[in-house]
């Protein structure tokens, strides 16, 4: 075991501060990464405010990018001083379906999280990228495209996944419409997504203010939700709800074609109201999705390094963490914060 350093909140509630605590020494499997950058994500926010008091002192951020710091005698493809990024995910069983099938985030025995997790192999809770290093399985460690920088990249590591798999996997592309609802922290990775795919791309927001955001982002078009959705029957094979908030889905289903699929990438405080006939007439689905696996991490990585896709960010120090979750809270950032570590 070695001493780091990272910003801890306390207890529910407390705001991250300095905090010594200690990282296992490399496995032979294992990559030792020195984090320069983190982003923030309201998982952080909800996580380090309501996470489970036996968690705490927490070390929140899952978005990293870094560089390598050392490798495990069977590490061979990553050497010292390497580009490298870390998620939201540092473990799976390996053996069972999903892991088999590249779908790691699924695991039938759980994945082990980069946060709020048990660490399978020191045991204990799992701290995340609010830190100056971490240590982490190869198969878990992504090489950073140098075409990427590492401050706009962080995000990419949830944010950036957890709408690209969806989009990949409901065969967003050319003769496609897609909506995009909530122009945010996801959204507007989501946008960028869809756009370099090929697809038409519409954004869904409540506010008009952020029409123009969205057309920079790559919409084709903006729907102003709050003045309602006549006008859009029938028209989206994919709408990809990144909002997290609680909402009527009776328009939005209306809004589907046949066969449309409606993603749920933010989850909303409370049930689900659906009447089953909006998904009965038209034969229409209601899908979840959540983070990726190592594969599909990749070929996100790869893809947005050839079209480059980067989050919009706004960089602050670890001091400034605590301002920075505030400030999420009240929605008061474009698009996605990235602490950057000294």
């Amino acid at each position: 075991m070695h001493e780091v350093t990272g910003w801890a909140a306390a207890a529910p509630g407390a705001a991250p501060a300095p905090w010594t605590f200690s990282r296992r020494d490399p496995r032979p499997s294992d990559v030792v990464v020195r984090i320069t950058h983190c982003g923030v994500c309201a998982t952080d926010l909800h996580s380090l405010a309501h996470g489970d008091p036996a968690s705490f002192p927490l070390v929140a951020g899952h978005e990293m990018t870094g560089v390598v710091a050392a490798v495990g005698a069977e590490v061979t493809d990553l050497v010292e001083g390497d580009r490298v990024a870390v998620g939201n995910i540092i473990g799976s069983c390996g053996v069972c379906g999903p892991c088999r099938a590249g779908r790691e985030n699924d695991c039938d025995a759980f994945p082990t999280l980069t946060y709020g997790g048990v660490d399978p192999v020191s045991g204990g809770t799992t701290q995340g990228g609010f830190s100056t290093e971490i240590v982490v399985d190869r198969g878990f460690t992504y090489r950073l495209p140098g075409a990427l920088d590492p401050a706009e990249a962080a995000p990419l590591l949830c944010a950036g996944v957890t709408t690209w798999a969806p989009l990949r996997r409901y065969d967003v592309g050319p003769g496609t419409t897609v909506g995009v609802i909530g122009v945010g922290g996801l959204g507007h990775v989501a946008l960028k997504f869809a756009h370099a795919l090929g697809a038409e791309t519409v954004a869904l927001t409540t506010s008009a203010a952020k029409a123009d955001a969205a057309k920079e982002l790559g919409a084709d078009d903006v729907v102003v939700t709050s003045e309602g959705l006549a006008g859009q029957r029938r028209r989206f094979d994919v709408l990809l709800d990144t909002t997290g908030h609680p909402m009527d889905l009776a328009p939005y289903f209306e809004a589907l074609r046949v066969d449309g699929t409606y993603v749920l990438a933010g989850i909303p405080p409370q049930r689900l109201d659906l009447d089953p006939m909006s998904l009965v007439v038209g034969e229409k689905r209601l899908v979840g999705t959540g983070s990726a696996g190592v594969p599909a991490t990749r070929e996100m990585l790869d893809f947005c390094a050839e079209h480059g896709i980067v989050a919009d960010v706004e960089t602050v120090t670890p001091d400034g963490l605590p301002s920075a979750l505030d400030r999420l809270s009240r929605g008061d950032v474009r698009f996605r914060f990235v602490v950057q570590m000294p």
